[in-house]
């Protein structure tokens, strides 16, 4: 009896032990997530096709996964995109359509991207932009890193910027002369190491939180934001040294879309509070150039950076078990529609750099020209990690184009954005961008935007009065109503 109950006792160890290691494997197959975010980054990256960025290490990231060639975000300005992204909703769902609301006051219990993943056994961390500046979201984070270099300019900039301020009564300038003394000039160059710029200091934690995510038990999801090529461009020198000046172009088209109405263009947005921006009138074709040129920097000094990320991934060993999605959080303009800034629902501003890379399907160098918003990104993770989908969540998974970028999708992207008492509800079709600028309060329609690419890829031309376009007009009008919280994925 004394051998059977030890055979007994011992089967069931073997199967017990057999279990433990079926859960612990399966445990180990979920699929990490390392979520890379950047500030203003326009789809302008070798990539793309534009030879003249030095952008080698988000390149070799596209060449091992899926580029999307027409991304969009849901409003082109920081918070109201990345709180789309996050949580999967619209802004007219969050009700987030400046830099001051959190969407906590306004959809207080929904579950961000990262607490859901948090809900089925992942480990989150933070750190760099990911939420707008001081828009945090605590409880979307097992751990938020802050990161102690200051940044935005060496602290030399900052003594230089504090001794021509000593003595001022700040409190009683208005906010814009305020800022243009304690802002500084709106490019730096200087030859420093990486790391005593926040982004070159962002990549250092990343890589130290890499390692030690690499002994954790569960499977994380790490976001990472860099805030450049965001204003003002700063970048250490041999950044800059990567691009002559002399062959640097200027925008093409330096001035507003012919007969667009008042509300689709804005002014040049927090670049005037830069104390080397004239307060008024243009910029000379120097000042321009250099703007472009510190850009072209600021964007080659985040690619390094990512280009750290990646390389210790793969030295760790966890490339082979991780999601890797990097996008922009929305478009800018270089002068470009007499722009230099975001804030409007023209392509440069809403279309997005997006690239992914999941492990378990093979994507390696394809592009998709299929219309995603990022609405789509928060589905599209949680299937990819086999992860259950909430039910408020206003976009759909594109992981079928992962496996087919070439299959039908849905026939359009929307955007929108706020001017004042109107809104402006913008499409983006195969063929077409469409605006509608509505009152806010009524919904009636006061003003339209057509621009047929086509035709017209650089939005020159808004010819939504145009007798011939009436046909037209009407039908996107109509498709745009039904179809405003998400076109239909075609089976």
């Amino acid at each position: 009896m004394a051998v059977r109950l030890r055979l007994l006792i011992i089967f069931c160890l073997v199967i017990f032990s057999g279990c433990l290691a079926s859960s612990n494997s399966v445990a180990s197959e979920k699929p990490n997530v390392l979520f890379i975010a950047v500030d203003d980054l326009r789809p302008e990256l070798g990539c793309y096709g534009a030879t003249h960025i030095k952008s080698p290490n988000i390149d070799r990231l596209a060449a091992s996964g899926l580029l999307f060639e027409r991304a969009y975000c849901q409003q082109a300005v920081c918070s109201p995109s990345r709180t789309s992204l996050m949580t999967g909703l619209r802004p007219d769902s969050t009700k987030v359509y400046d830099l001051e609301t959190h969407f906590r006051k306004t959809v207080p219990d929904v579950v961000t991207l990262t607490q859901q993943f948090m809900k089925h056994g992942y480990h989150s961390v933070g750190m760099g932009k990911i939420y707008h500046g001081s828009l945090n979201d605590d409880p979307s984070w097992d751990r938020y890193l802050k990161v102690k270099a200051k940044g935005y300019q060496l602290p030399e900039t900052q003594a230089a910027i504090r001794a021509k301020t000593k003595g001022l009564n700040l409190k009683k300038m208005s906010r814009k002369k305020r800022s243009r003394l304690t802002r500084g000039p709106a490019t730096e160059m200087a030859d420093v190491p990486d790391h005593l710029y926040r982004d070159g200091a962002i990549a250092e934690q990343a890589l130290k939180t890499l390692q030690r995510q690499k002994q954790h038990q569960k499977p994380f999801f790490l976001a990472v934001g860099f805030l450049k090529p965001h204003l003002p461009f700063v970048a250490p020198q041999k950044y800059w040294d990567l691009y002559d000046r002399s062959e640097i172009k200027l925008a093409e088209n330096p001035f507003l879309p012919k007969d667009a109405p008042q509300w689709a263009s804005t002014n040049w947005g927090e670049l005037r509070n830069y104390s080397d921006i004239p307060r008024k009138g243009d910029l000379t074709e120097e000042q321009a150039l250099k703007l472009r040129h510190g850009y072209y920097a600021s964007v080659s000094f985040t690619d390094a950076n990512i280009g750290k990320i990646l390389d210790e991934l793969k030295r760790l060993e966890l490339d082979d078990n991780t999601i890797v999605i990097l996008w922009g959080d929305h478009g800018w303009k270089l002068g470009e529609h007499a722009g230099w800034c975001k804030h409007t629902n023209f392509e440069l501003d809403t279309r997005v750099p997006l690239i992914i890379r999941a492990p378990q399907i093979q994507a390696s160098g394809k592009t998709t020209r299929a219309l995603v918003e990022f609405v789509d990104i928060y589905p599209t993770l949680c299937e990819l990690a086999r992860i259950p989908l909430p039910d408020h969540l206003e976009g759909t998974s594109f992981k079928p184009l992962l496996e087919n970028p070439n299959r039908p999708w849905k026939p359009a992207a929307f955007s929108q954005y706020p001017r004042g008492s109107m809104m402006g509800y913008s499409m983006k079709t195969d063929r077409y961008r469409y605006t509608e600028w509505r009152e806010r309060k009524s919904g009636k329609i006061v003003g339209r935007e057509l621009y047929d690419h086509q035709h017209d890829s650089a939005e020159n031309k808004n010819i939504a009065n145009q007798p011939d376009q009436k046909t037209v007009v009407g039908q996107l009008s109509r498709q745009l109503k039904k179809n405003w919280k998400g076109a239909v994925v075609p089976d």
